[in-house]
């Protein structure tokens, strides 16, 4: 993101206008979810008046994504939750896609991901991650780094829910991990290691419309010209 974070967490670079963070609790608030947080590390005290309960991982700049949400366990032990990427930006019909889903995981994935990745990317395949299904539209496996397109079903979004079964799951895995292992734990390749224990199904939800992630001020220039 070069200097664009320089004074600001990620979530806080802003899109046409508006903070990444404020299209995506427009589109939770659009989709009817009412209780909000954030899980805060690096410039926290940039979130302090957007007036969201707050969970704060200390060691931000030593761990990787697992570890920061694992601040928020009091929320996912308790309820259904919807977790969201702080770097997306979504409608509320992505949020409603996965508001009723069952399963005790669920992941949101773009079925028109080439053509995005395309627009952004010289060689799509350098940037992709493997998301291949069953026939069932459980996964069969997610965030790998894919050789061939054939590998590649959709782009997952960084948008998920889990119920608290489903977190119990992850919170298992994670538990069985040494600590250099546990910090260094992202989220696909916490949803792989699901995949492959057995326990629980993941299921992806396919999403055909307006999203996209930021990744680079490249990005940014894309997209405010885009839409």
């Amino acid at each position: 993101m070069k200097q664009l974070t320089d004074d600001r967490p990620k979530c806080m670079v802003e899109l046409k206008g508006k903070p990444l963070l404020e299209w995506q609790l427009e589109a939770l608030r659009g989709a009817g979810v009412s209780e909000i947080a954030v899980v805060t590390g690096y410039m926290r005290e940039r979130l302090q008046n957007i007036n969201l309960k707050e969970f704060f991982n200390p060691r931000w700049s030593e761990t990787q994504m697992l570890s920061s949400l694992a601040t928020a366990d009091d929320w996912l032990s308790i309820d259904s939750c919807i977790v969201s990427y702080s770097d997306i930006f979504y409608d509320e019909n992505a949020v409603k896609s996965l508001v009723n889903v069952a399963a005790d995981i669920s992941i949101l994935y773009d079925v028109n991901w080439r053509s995005l990745w395309e627009s952004r990317f010289d060689e799509p395949l350098l940037d992709a991650e493997s998301l291949r299904l069953n026939p069932d539209g459980t996964l069969k496996e997610i965030g790998k780094r894919a050789k061939t397109l054939d590998e590649i079903q959709g782009q997952y979004m960084g948008l998920l829910r889990f119920t608290p079964r489903g977190w119990q799951e992850l919170s298992r895995i994670r538990d069985l991990l040494d600590d250099k292992e546990r910090a260094s734990l992202h989220m696909t390749g916490a949803l792989q290691m699901v995949l492959e224990e057995g326990r629980l199904p993941i299921y992806g939800i396919p999403y055909d419309g307006v999203w996209g992630e930021v990744d680079s001020a490249d990005d940014l220039h894309f997209y405010n010209k885009r839409f």
